[in-house]
């Protein structure tokens, strides 16, 4: 009689040397940090009593290997006694494609040796013999009517053996069937039927364990413990544990796009390129009066998306000259265009971006010249991040060379994408968009981002309207998040309005506070959300009453400043700042940093937004930055309260937008070294806030009209709770 000597982590009992864990650690190579968070997800499954209203959670981050790790979890599921597995996939035939093609890779061995089955439900034969179902069993389903009912179908009518087994479901991109705040009454009913379909087939199954896998977890952690919604009453979805994905230092995500960018030693400060928001109107839908489509390589209009072409033909350029130089084989490139859902919008685009790149390609061989100032004009602005890299970069002369060469030979694809058949058709063997030529423009709307992989990607123009933003829906957009070489993001450039970037940063701001505090707290930590009531009182909110766009997170050292304001003129607020220089210098004698009361502060900051123009430059959202003063200085021990500290700076003269990339400045804080106002904020603001005031010149050759004023910044304390702050919240 043969012995099976079976290695057991003795803690949760779990088989971890077993056939199916251990070969895909092998091909893996697992981190010990990834072997950690499938070990304590399968052992967290088999210790809770998941459901769809108390799942697990698998918690990543966008293109993070969020899918890598649930696969480990379904092989060491193998090994511990489970023999079916259901991955529940967004509702898009592509997705599930590569989820399909991603399982059989991984998989691939033991489907060879007749140990696992893997079929896409739609596809699953009506004859599986015994000896197949003795399998072990992976099933991909779609999140869609049809798919679960086929689903239905296999597990209690063609093969009802298959209940009896003990199944693992795995609902991937778990945000999509989850409950939204703002859907349509019928996206709400159609949501519904979709979870009570997945919910009434986990219930029939004997045993069954259900873990979501998600990098946008929002609308399950921070929903209210119910929701009605025109008529209709949902329990929310409350998670029975979290174990977070670990995510490597080579990935490239939310703190690179919207942290980093705004270090100046880092490749990542040259990133983000402002377009305005006339641009995407003109981008909307043809329209000769406000844009000729003849004047598409002169006409300034729309200046940001042919130098968004341009950039990106010039990147791809540099990066194929550079795998040639090192040997290697030549990479293909990849561009998204995505700024509206319509398909109108899509074709007026790609006629644009057409007529660019013909017009490139006649002048390449008759005006040269104009060519050669465009692309030297890329080849400038490339330079300036590849060379804080050790690396090599060519010379501009090989770099235009081939850039003619490429137009010349027609190496530049744009294909418009705007429904599910046009993916399909455009899907490579592995489930991935297909990069047919060296450089491929992609133009499209919501196809895009529902989790297709998209290779190489550097470039990304972006305008969806940010007043319907959701935050699950904003990120899962971020199709340039992922493990990227560092050499391609030098080349990589993200072009989007001032306001959807600063959506966007808040979306970042608010995703670390969660996932900080659930690292800090476990799956029973949260994030406190307040909003101030019509008593003007800060009270708890609701986080279904969030408006995205109008959220302020405050957190440990958290700054909060204006940018991209305009002064009024001289003429008009001269007085006002000779009456802040009066308050303040009542307050503040010299360099020396000083406690003040709230009421004085708050003054202040209300005369120093009277003199920043409100019909020109970015608004300042004064009312936010002063609720926000106020909860900082209120909620701290009661010796203290009340009080802010203020450190005073004169005779300061920054430029308003920045020469080396053309953004806003937003540091006035920090231009003198290391010995700046912030460092000496974060010295003292242990308990309560500090509020920094920095007289301005305002000079006009500075970029401001030649008023002098004042640019406060207030520094949340060391001491801060993680919260969310809204000064307006959705009726």
């Amino acid at each position: 009689m043969e012995v099976v000597l079976l290695v057991i982590d003795q803690k949760a009992k779990l088989n971890v040397k077993g056939l199916f864990y251990k070969q895909l650690d092998q091909k893996n190579v697992y981190s010990v940090e990834t072997k950690v968070c499938i070990e304590n997800t399968l052992r967290k499954l088999i210790e809770n009593d998941t459901s769809l209203s108390k799942p697990g959670m698998l918690l990543g981050k966008i293109q993070s290997g969020k899918t890598r790790t649930f696969i480990g979890v379904t092989a060491l599921s193998f090994d511990n006694g489970y023999d079916v597995a259901i991955i529940l996939t967004k509702g898009t035939k592509a997705l599930a494609q590569q989820t399909y093609e991603r399982l059989k890779t991984e998989f691939e061995g033991f489907k060879y040796d007749d140990v696992v089955q893997i079929f896409d439900i739609m596809s699953l034969p009506d004859n599986l013999t015994n000896y197949e179902l003795d399998q072990k069993m992976i099933f991909i389903v779609k999140k869609q009517k049809d798919n679960l009912k086929r689903l239905r179908k296999a597990l209690f009518e063609t093969y009802p053996s298959l209940a009896g087994k003990r199944v693992l479901m795995i609902d991937d991109e778990a945000d999509f069937a989850s409950v939204g705040f703002t859907k349509t009454k019928s996206e709400i009913i159609e949501i519904k039927v979709i979870a009570g379909q997945i919910d009434g087939i986990r219930q029939e199954l004997l045993r069954c364990d259900f873990l979501q896998v998600t990098a946008t977890p929002y609308s399950l952690y921070l929903q209210p413990e119910n929701i009605e919604t025109r008529g209709f009453i949902f329990k929310p979805i409350k998670p029975a544990f979290t174990e977070l994905v670990p995510v490597p230092k080579e990935y490239i995500g939310g703190d690179y796009y919207f942290k980093e960018s705004g270090e100046k030693n880092s490749v990542a400060y040259y990133l983000y390129k402002p377009i305005s928001a006339d641009e995407l109107v003109i981008l909307k839908k043809q329209d000769r009066r406000r844009f000729k489509i003849e004047e598409a390589l002169k006409n300034n209009k729309i200046r940001s998306l042919r130098q968004a072409v341009i950039n990106f033909i010039v990147g791809g350029i540099i990066r194929r000259i550079q795998d040639k130089q090192e040997g290697k084989r030549q990479s293909k490139y990849s561009f998204i265009i995505h700024t509206e859902q319509k398909k109108q919008s899509h074709e007026w685009q790609e006629e644009v971006v057409t007529e660019i790149k013909e017009q490139l390609c006649q002048v390449a061989e008759e005006k040269p010249e104009l060519l050669i100032d465009l692309v030297k004009e890329s080849y400038l602005n490339l330079k300036q991040s590849l060379f804080l890299l050790d690396c090599f970069i060519p010379e501009f002369e090989n770099v235009k060379y081939e850039v003619i060469q490429a137009l010349r030979k027609d190496h530049i694809m744009i294909t418009k994408v705007n429904s599910e058949k046009d993916v399909n058709e455009l899907l490579d063997d592995t489930g991935q968009l297909k990069l047919r030529v060296p450089l491929n423009i992609f133009i499209g709307g919501q196809i895009l981002d529902r989790g297709i992989t998209i290779g190489n990607l550097i470039g990304f123009y972006y305008g969806r309207n940010p007043k319907t933003f959701q935050q699950d829906t904003v990120l899962q957009h971020s199709r340039m998040f992922g493990y990227r070489p560092i050499q391609d993001l030098a080349v990589t450039r993200f072009y989007t309005t001032k306001e959807i970037y600063d959506v966007m940063y808040k979306i970042h701001e608010f995703d670390t506070a969660l996932r900080t505090a659930i690292e800090k707290g476990g799956d029973s930590n949260g994030v406190v959300f307040i909003q101030k009531d019509t008593a003007n009182k800060i009270i708890p909110c609701s986080p279904n009453k969030i408006v995205m766009s109008q959220i302020t997170t405050l957190k440990p050292l958290k700054r909060l400043l204006p940018v991209g304001f305009q002064t009024r003129y001289k003429s008009y607020i001269s007085k006002t700042v000779e009456e802040i220089d009066k308050m303040v210098d009542s307050l503040v004698k010299g360099n020396d940093p000083v406690l003040i009361d709230l009421k004085d502060a708050i003054s202040i900051i209300k005369k120093i937004n009277q003199t920043f123009d409100q019909n020109d430059g970015e608004q300042w959202d004064v009312k936010a930055f002063i609720s926000s003063m106020e909860y900082l200085a209120n909620n701290i021990p009661e010796q203290h309260e009340g009080k802010v500290w203020c450190i005073v700076r004169k005779g300061r003269n920054i430029a308003r937008v920045r020469k080396s990339t053309g953004r806003y400045e937003d540091a006035p804080d920090t231009a003198t070294g290391t010995k700046n106002e912030f460092n000496i904020a974060k010295n003292i603001a242990f308990e309560n806030p500090a509020l920094i005031l920095t007289r301005q010149q305002g000079s006009d050759d500075k970029g401001w009209r030649g008023a002098e004023f004042w640019w406060p910044v207030l520094v949340a304390p060391i001491s801060t709770k993680t919260v969310i702050f809204t000064s307006e919240a959705q009726d």
